[in-house]
């Protein structure tokens, strides 16, 4: 589990690895993981992007930008949280992700990032 505060906004991420399949006869490298987006202030917050820096270590780093997490917005008031489940596929059984999240204080209408801190992605059977 990775976990990190911004602004008094706690992201909690867990990974898994969900296998490997063939396609267009390469082999790719099935990630899920969960993040929990707590809200620690005592305003209500948006969620409005996302920012991610995807390391595959066969493969370029790939950036995505995009609104929202899974086709939501999420509004999270104080004390309360938003958890949402994704993944990746990589080319390599090992790689990592980051980024940050654009939110925006419902009360003061100020926007800020929080960071989603590095996380790792490795297949159970590359590691020692």
């Amino acid at each position: 589990m990775f976990t990190q505060v911004t602004k008094g906004i706690k992201i909690t991420v867990e990974t898994s690895f969900e296998g490997t399949f063939f396609k267009n006869y390469k082999m790719h490298y099935a990630f899920g993981y969960t993040i929990s987006i707590e809200n620690q202030t005592n305003e209500a917050v948006q969620l409005t992007a996302r920012h991610w820096d995807i390391f595959d270590s066969l493969k370029d780093t790939e950036t995505i930008d995009g609104e929202g997490v899974i086709g939501k917005k999420p509004v999270i008031q104080p004390g309360k949280s938003h958890t949402y489940s994704s993944g990746c596929l990589l080319a390599s059984p090992i790689g990592a992700m980051r980024g940050f999240y654009n939110m925006v204080n419902l009360s003061s209408t100020e926007n800020f990032e929080v960071e989603v801190p590095t996380f790792k992605l490795a297949a159970p059977f590359v590691l020692n």
